[in-house]
Parts: structure tokens; C-alpha cells; sequence
């Protein structure tokens, strides 16, 4: 990887892309640290802390903290990733939208992509209302004698435009910089909370230590002012010094194993028919249709956990919790993401939407076709339908594979800390493979574009 970098900054079109991406997070990290008006960010940011477990938690870490600070990108890119989902979704349940993007060509996309930002704006506005209603309801608005409604307004107008313009910065990125723009600020995002992470650990070693001396109990936490929750969630940050080894190890093995899988591939075997062409001969050889266990990255896991996580984030902005009655309480106990519901819907959301990807980038019968025209076929199979069925049975049994090593990979974690009691532990997981899955597509990139230069650069030489 860092030897792909190093090649990568000897091009001069590289260098200028790197450049501007660095550029573009700076910029990011920069609005991710611009407080929004009429808000004690200061406690916000120690109310939430105490809630790192929890959905609000996740929020947090998939924000670079932003979230806990009520900063100008509160809601990072979460209300661009719903949006991308649902249009998506209808694109394949809406003829004219189906139309729009397979035969629409260059115009087809761009109409797609504006409906995308406009669903964005408008979903950016319900979240950003709904955050404001939680700090409203945490009683941390600072305004003094100013208008409620004119607070109101200018706070929502400001998460949302914070949305849009990360929005827009990502797709600078998609088009001048490297990488899917969405995806690096999402990593980025989640590498700022590195740090944050491993003092995270150190306190809880420490707290743990507290804890096993009877120095820091519900009964101290409570004389010291905490409610009953307060002290619950605080001592669950507990973390004994021998799950340290363990979760590095863990990390580690799951790095490795996230790169093996990323790296996996089926390769079909394809032979070309020799042709003559006035005095010369052609086609003859051997080759392969490389097919990538994992054709969907990290995506699936990004979009399954937005599903996932969406009742419980409105239950949230509503100010509904674990402890609440009624409907709103069930909810937020249904869908806690330490419970067994959530994990099992999470699993058979990212199958789903591999499955989905899978299909949306591979398409066994245009490939087949491709073939038939330029005279390749698969060994043992009649070129057209024969073989586009085989392409489709091949393509279907590694999505499964590549769909139960996602799954399973973000679920792990999510099971690992409800045995061992350390909530943070799944939401740690999952920033790992989300870390690693778009640092892998982006060297990618970094190489694929390479190869394109020297391809291009090649018959100029010669010449």
C-alpha cells in the first residue's frame, strides 16, 4: 500500500488528485470543529459520552465526534447515504427511473444524481430538526432572550447546510480527487476517532481498576450527581487490562482477514477462437474473467447499518430510550443495538444488499454477449444463454460467500462485546471495516488509474 502511494505521487495527475483530496479533508476537519450556534456543545459532548454504547454513539463515531459537538458537519454524510439508499431502491421498483438510468445514458445519471441531492436536502432538514429536538430536550440550547423559533431555525438551516456541502465535497473528490468521495469522508471521519478510541480504552482499564477496589460504585456515581442510567452506562465503560491483548489481537486478525477476503477472486477460464484477417491470424489464446468474491466493498456494511440503525435514531431525536413506556420504549428495546434483533436484521441487510450489488455491477448476460462478439467462449459451454447461465450459477454462489464474510465479519464484534460487557467493542469493529474496506478500494483505484496512464503513455513512446 505505502509502495502504491510513493508511485502514485510520482505522477504528476496523481500528485494533483492526492493533493486536492487532502485539501478537500482538511476542509472537512475544519467544519467538523465549527460549533453551531445557540448550543452548549461542552455538555452536549459529556451527555453523549456516556451513551458511546448506543446508537448516538455510532452517530458519533461514524461523524469523527462532530455528533457529540453539535459542529456545522453534525450529521456528516449519513442523510446522503439514506438518500443514495432510497433512490437506489426505486430505481429498481419505479419503471421510469429504471429507464432513466440504464437507457438514459450521460443525461439519465445526472437527473438521478440531482433527484439524489435534492432527497438529501430534504432528508438532512427531518434529521436536523430531529437533533435540535434532542438538545432541546437535554435543555442545552443557549440563546438568552432570542427568539425560540428564530434558534430553531437557525440551527436546523445549519446542519442541513453542513450536510449539503459535505454532499458536494464528496462529489469534488469522486471527480478531482481519489476515491468515492462519500466513502473517504466517511474514513476519515472515523480515523479522527482513533486517538479518541484508544484513550477510551486507557480510561476504562482504569475505570475497571476503580471498580474492583469499591472506590467508584452506582452508589458514589449517584451521591456524585449521576442518575441511575448515568451510572449504568458509565460503569459499562469498565475494561479489564486482559481484554486489551485480546481486542488487538482481534483487530489484527480481522485486518488481515478483511484484506485476504478483498483480495479473493474466482477466475473463469475463457479461450478466443483463431481468426484470419486477410494474411494475419487472430485470437488463439487463453484468459480469465476475474470475479471478486467481495464485488460490493464495504458498501453493503454502510448501507445495511443505516437501515438498521433508523428506527432506533428516530427514536432517539424523539428523546424515546430503553426506559421508556409505550410504543416508543419497545422500539428503542427492539432495535438496541446490543440486543439479538438488531444483530440478526443487520446480518440479512448486508446479505441483502450484496446480493444487490452484486447484480447492479455484474451483468452475466452483457458479458456472455461480449464474448459471443469477439469470439470467446467458455470451455464446456455453449456461447450466449449457456453460458450467461453459468456466469449467473458462478456469480450467485461467491456474492453468498462474500455476503456471509461481511456479515459475519460486522457482526462479530457486536457478539464479542456482549460476552465480554464492553459495548464500544462493536461500534470499534465496525469502523475497522469500514477503515479498511475504503483504504483497499482506494489504493485500487490508485493502481487502476496507473495502469491506465502507462497503457496510455505506451503507443506514445513508440511512436
Amino acid at each position: 500500500m505505502i509502495q502504491t502511494i510513493r508511485n502514485a505521487w510520482a505522477v504528476p495527475e496523481l500528485r494533483k488528485k492526492m493533493l486536492f483530496t487532502v485539501f478537500a479533508l482538511l476542509i472537512f476537519r475544519l467544519g467538523s470543529a465549527i460549533p453551531v450556534p445557540y448550543i452548549n456543545s461542552d455538555a452536549l459532548e459529556q451527555h453523549l459520552l456516556l451513551q458511546s454504547g448506543t446508537i448516538l454513539g455510532l452517530m458519533n463515531a461514524m461523524s469523527g465526534s462532530a455528533f457529540s459537538m453539535a459542529t456545522l458537519f453534525a450529521l456528516s454524510v449519513q442523510p446522503y447515504i439514506n438518500s443514495s439508499i432510497i433512490i437506489q431502491l426505486l430505481t429498481v421498483a419505479i419503471p421510469a427511473l429504471e429507464r432513466l438510468a440504464k437507457e438514459g445514458g450521460e443525461e439519465g445519471r445526472k437527473k438521478i444524481a440531482s433527484i439524489t441531492r435534492y432527497t438529501t436536502v430534504a432528508i438532512a432538514l427531518l434529521q436536523g430538526f430531529g437533533y435540535y429536538s434532542l438538545i432541546k430536550s437535554y435543555g442545552l440550547i443557549d440563546a438568552g432572550s432570542m427568539n425560540g423559533i428564530w434558534v430553531g431555525i437557525v440551527i436546523v438551516l445549519s446542519f442541513t447546510a453542513g450536510s449539503a456541502f459535505l454532499m458536494w465535497l464528496g462529489e469534488q473528490i469522486t471527480e478531482f480527487g481519489i476515491g468515492n468521495g462519500i466513502s473517504v469522508l466517511l474514513f476519515a471521519g472515523i480515523v479522527s476517532r482513533f486517538p479518541r478510541m484508544v484513550s477510551d480504552c486507557i480510561s476504562g482499564v482504569t475505570l475497571w481498576n476503580q471498580v474492583q477496589k469499591g472506590t467508584v460504585t452506582t452508589e458514589t456515581l449517584t451521591e456524585a450527581g449521576y442518575t441511575a442510567d448515568q451510572a449504568a452506562a458509565y460503569l459499562n465503560k469498565a475494561l479489564a487490562p486482559w481484554m486489551i491483548p485480546l481486542i488487538i489481537i482481534g483487530l489484527l486478525v480481522l485486518v488481515v482477514f478483511i484484506v485476504f477476503i478483498s483480495n479473493a477472486e474466482r477466475r473463469l477460464p475463457v479461450q478466443y477462437a483463431k481468426r484470419v484477417v486477410g494474411r494475419k491470424m487472430y485470437g488463439g489464446q487463453s484468459t480469465h474473467i476475474p470475479m471478486k468474491v467481495n464485488m460490493s466493498g464495504v458498501m453493503p456494511i454502510i448501507f445495511a447499518q443505516s437501515i438498521a440503525s433508523l428506527p432506533a435514531t428516530i427514536g432517539a431525536f424523539a428523546g424515546w430510550t430503553v426506559k421508556s413506556e409505550g410504543f416508543g420504549g419497545g422500539m428503542m428495546r427492539l432495535f438496541d443495538t446490543t440486543k439479538p434483533f438488531y444483530s440478526v436484521l443487520y446480518f440479512l441487510l448486508i446479505v441483502g444488499f450484496s446480493y444487490f450489488y452484486a447484480t447492479m455491477q455484474f451483468n452475466p448476460i452483457e458479458v456472455s454477449n461480449n464474448l459471443k462478439k469477439n469470439g470467446g467462449f467458455i470451455p464446456g459451454f455453449r456461447p450466449g444463454k449457456p453460458t450467461a447461465d453459468f456466469i449467473t450459477k458462478v456469480l450467485s454462489k461467491i456474492t453468498m460467500f462474500g455476503a456471509l464474510y461481511l456479515s459475519v465479519v460486522a457482526i462479530a464484534p457486536i457478539i464479542t462485546g456482549n460476552i465480554v460487557g464492553y459495548s464500544s467493542l462493536a461500534i470499534g469493529g465496525t469502523s475497522i471495516i469500514i477503515v479498511v474496506g475504503v483504504a483497499l478500494e482506494t489504493v485500487k483505484q490508485m493502481e487502476a488509474q496507473m495502469l491506465m496512464r502507462q497503457a496510455v503513455d505506451r503507443p506514445s513512446r513508440t511512436h
